[in-house]
């Protein structure tokens, strides 16, 4: 009896031993991975900011609408981290716009990144439940519509802030033949140009071993558990947008802004 109590304490020691250096090891690979996760998306913010400083030399329409192709990195991001890494990129380019070469202020800082998250959140959002090409395409369709409407909205409600020579019954006029056909076609182009792009900049990002298939295919059937409590925080971000927005139309429609 005691050589076999022996034996079962011995078993049980392995088994904990094994156990503990199962664990040590996820560990490692949960900490390289999200070492390479951080890399991957400082690389593009990096992109992004230097596509945001090079659409400066694009003329702008009316004076202060222009195109920016940072949005096709953030919501490339967004694909293959999901919705709440396209906000981080989003916020991050912004802000470092804001810091060097904005011209627009704390006004055109708002503005940027509203644009940029309701395009590629809602298409991250979308995606992230199915990862596939039709999935893609309506998660961007999905994302140009979020962005049109988010930003006609904000346009009624900020214009007659930045150019106080401009009155909210003249800006009322240039919804529908400026702002509306400008978000389209810039929604459009960006979300166009990601899907050309994504796939082989995928395809290259894995070869470098800076992101797992995990990270960008295999997740169709969603259920893991954990990624239900990224969805739930991910439905804030556009609901949080919705109600910012709804407030701002009230104050704006009773002349307090």
């Amino acid at each position: 009896m005691e050589v076999r109590k022996e034996k079962d304490s011995s078993r049980m020691n392995e088994t904990l031993e094994t156990n503990e250096r199962n664990q040590a090891a996820v560990r490692v690979m949960d900490s390289k991975e999200r070492t390479k996760r951080l890399t991957t998306i400082a690389m593009l913010s990096a992109v992004a900011y230097i596509l945001m400083v090079l659409s400066h030399s694009i003329p702008a329409v009316e004076g202060f609408l222009r195109y920016d192709p940072a949005d096709i990195v953030t919501v490339i991001g967004g694909l293959i981290f999901g919705p709440m890494t396209a906000l981080l990129i989003s916020v991050v380019v912004s802000f470092a716009e804001f810091l060097t070469i904005s011209n627009t202020g704390i006004i055109g800082l708002l503005m940027n990144v509203l644009s940029t998250m309701s395009f590629a959140c809602v298409a991250a959002f979308i995606y992230k439940r199915k990862k596939t090409m039709n999935n893609a395409i309506f998660a961007l369709a999905a994302g140009v519509v979020a962005m049109t409407i988010i930003m006609l909205l904000w346009n009624y409600i900020i214009t007659p802030l930045y150019m106080p020579s401009i009155s909210r019954a003249q800006v009322m006029g240039m919804l529908i033949p400026i702002f509306l056909p400008f978000n389209l076609l810039k929604g459009t182009i960006n979300a166009t140009i990601t899907l050309l792009l994504y796939k082989p900049l995928v395809t290259a990002l894995r070869r470098s071993r800076l992101i797992s298939a995990a990270s960008v295919g295999g997740a169709q059937n969603a259920a893991v558990s954990g990624q239900k409590g990224i969805f739930k925080k991910s439905t804030m971000i556009p609901v949080a947008v919705v109600l910012i927005t709804c407030l701002m139309l009230l104050l704006a429609w009773a002349d307090v802004i």
